[in-house]
């Protein structure tokens, strides 16, 4: 028999039989005023009589195991029959009161309340049922999170290879001032000077070098680009240090090869057209063989006294001719190999080692730090021969190297063309050069014209200035006291230094055309001195002051081109030779770490 409602499993529950077997008649069907007797109500199924109250409690203690195995995938607030929340109330007692201790969730029934949890430990059982409900993923690194290793990767388990050794070193530059820099290993000497570039807010137009410098020696000598510093750092002294200077010459060799190769000084050593427009090919091309040979003077080693020798240079190494000159080999002696050395231009070549001429170069081992008896020390009659060897030198040793060198910032600056110039707006495209000088304003049609009244505007500050200080109050912005400070705002003015050191400061940044500074006169304290290179000589031009109408000027050509301060004057130059052998193109300039 079943009953209405419930499912047959209930019926065959040992614990509904036994309670049937168990409870007696009267118990089961207890007499009392008001209730119906049970025996007409099972009158027809006496034999299958059931303790309603016993199932009833049953069907509880089911639904009580049903909630709390899904009471840990529940994500909401338990609620009791008919969506109404738990409160807490007293426990009605009753005559079945009686039960086993267990924990409240476990007697959880229809008339009792339910626990809410709390929000926090409700979101950690979500958590977990969320995480255990995820498909099971392999793991493809199982030996790096065994017992016997840590899950993650200890300081010392990647290669010595792959790590990223870092090193200080010191920067100086001509003012004296230096800069602790952290580098890695792997850095080139390009790396370092585009950081110190932008960390002392300069302009990166690609001549910043490296320069190492040897004061116990007397040496220096700019690092190739390609060059890693920490590498370069472990051959020189403790006394030896790094300076950051300007090198318009750097790559000066590839624009204008007949300025640095005459024709005397080069042969081939094998079958060759021997142009100048394939002279650059021939050094870069490993399979020809050219050659730079001429007069140098050699000093002896371990010996203060001089020689003058016939001396050629190939890719092998420096020889000199034993017999006149003669290139036999029989008469060739080697004095120094290009595989394990560097050529350095010596700083105080006549006083330190007796030079003479001031034109000095010398070939220097990696290996030798402090021995200046094991130093190949040369000197050549004037600058040109001594800039070729040392071109020479570089090309034979480094060939294609140095070619990739001086193409890539031209690639840079191919990729950042559209970029390198201020991108001007929309608005300033459709500006327009305008006349107000008449009582209505046109539009100037003529290019020639809207230049010179451009020009004509930006020098009107000069002509209100005057009629503003017309009285002659001597204010900051008078025009005779401006003109002779404001140039020393210029990175080209170089203040009161001497003729040579001028000339000294040229040497070391390059002796390309249009190199120039300006300094104070030593001779007449009112005057200023252009220095200025040319076909890699140094020449000087006087800039003296003069009067016109009550205003000082300045002028280079005795008067005939006048300028009322100095900027005028350099701007003027740089855009037009006038009496000068080229025009003005490149500043020497120092700056501060």
């Amino acid at each position: 028999m079943a009953l209405a409602g419930c499912p047959d499993s209930f019926l065959h529950h040992p614990y509904y039989q036994d309670k049937v077997e168990q409870t007696p008649r009267s118990q089961q069907d207890p007499a009392g005023p008001g209730l119906p007797a049970q025996s007409d109500r099972l009158a027809h199924h006496q034999e299958d009589d059931v303790d309603l109250e016993a199932l009833v409690n049953d069907m509880n203690a089911s639904l009580e195991s049903l909630y709390s195995a899904c009471s840990m995938q529940s994500d909401t607030v338990p609620l009791l029959q008919n969506g109404q929340h738990a409160r807490s109330q007293p426990r009605a007692p009753g005559p079945r009161s009686v039960q086993p201790q267990v924990s409240p969730r476990q007697r959880v029934q229809r008339s009792q309340p339910v626990h809410i949890l709390a929000v926090r430990r409700l979101q950690e059982e979500d958590q977990q049922f969320r995480t255990s409900s995820l498909p099971a993923i392999p793991n493809p690194f199982p030996e790096l999170c065994g017992p016997g290793s840590p899950p993650v990767l200890t300081p010392g388990s990647l290669p010595p290879s792959q790590a990223a050794a870092k090193q200080d070193v010191k920067v100086f530059s001509e003012d004296g001032t230096s800069k602790v820099v952290e580098i890695l290993a792997d850095m080139t000497a390009r790396d370092l000077c585009q950081l110190l570039v932008y960390k002392s807010h300069c302009v990166d137009d690609n001549s910043w070098t490296l320069v190492e410098h040897h004061p116990h020696l007397g040496l220096e000598r700019c690092l190739e680009d390609h060059e890693l510093v920490v590498q370069v750092e472990s051959t020189m002294a403790s006394e030896s240090k790094f300076l950051f200077r300007k090198n318009y010459a750097k790559y000066e060799f590839f624009k204008n090869p007949m300025n640095f190769f005459p024709e005397q000084m080069v042969t081939w050593c094998q079958q060759s057209n021997g142009s100048q427009s394939q002279l650059l090919q021939n050094f870069l091309n490993s399979s020809s063989c050219p050659e730079i040979q001429g007069f140098l003077h050699v000093k002896e080693l371990g010996k203060k006294s001089w020689k003058k020798l016939y001396v050629c240079l190939r890719r092998s190494g420096l020889y000199c001719s034993t017999k006149g000159t003669s290139k036999e080999p029989r008469h060739l002696q080697l004095l120094a190999d290009l595989e394990d050395s560097n050529i350095f231009s010596l700083i105080a070549g006549r006083k330190q080692y007796s030079a003479p001429t001031d034109h000095g170069l010398c070939i220097k081992p990696n290996k030798v730090r402090n021995e200046a008896k094991e130093l190949r020390l040369l000197c050549a009659e004037d600058e040109q021969t001594r800039t070729c060897w040392m071109t020479a030198f570089r090309l034979l040793k480094y060939g294609m190297l140095l070619y990739q060198n001086y193409r890539i910032p031209q690639q840079r600056k191919a990729l950042l063309s559209p970029f390198s110039t201020p991108v001007r707006s929309v608005s300033e495209n459709s500006l327009v050069a305008m006349d107000f000088s008449g009582q209505t304003g046109r539009v100037i049609e003529n290019p020639a014209e809207a230049q010179s009244a451009a020009l004509e505007e930006g020098h009107a500050w000069r002509k209100r200035s005057t009629r503003m200080n017309i009285l002659g109050s001597q204010s900051p912005l008078h025009p005779s006291t401006l003109s002779t400070v404001i140039h020393r705002t210029q990175h080209w003015f170089h203040g009161r230094i001497s003729r040579e050191e001028s000339h000294r400061i040229i040497k070391q940044q390059g002796l390309v055309d249009g190199l120039f500074l300006l300094r104070d006169s030593q001779s007449n304290p009112k005057a200023f001195v252009l220095t200025l290179c040319h076909h890699q000589k140094i020449k000087n031009f006087q800039i003296l002051p003069c009067e016109d109408d009550g205003q000082t000027f300045f002028s280079l050509d005795d008067g005939n081109t006048k300028f009322s301060d100095l900027i005028q004057l350099v701007d003027f130059y740089q855009l037009n030779k006038g009496v000068l052998p080229c025009k003005l193109k490149h500043h020497c300039i120092r700056v501060a770490l």
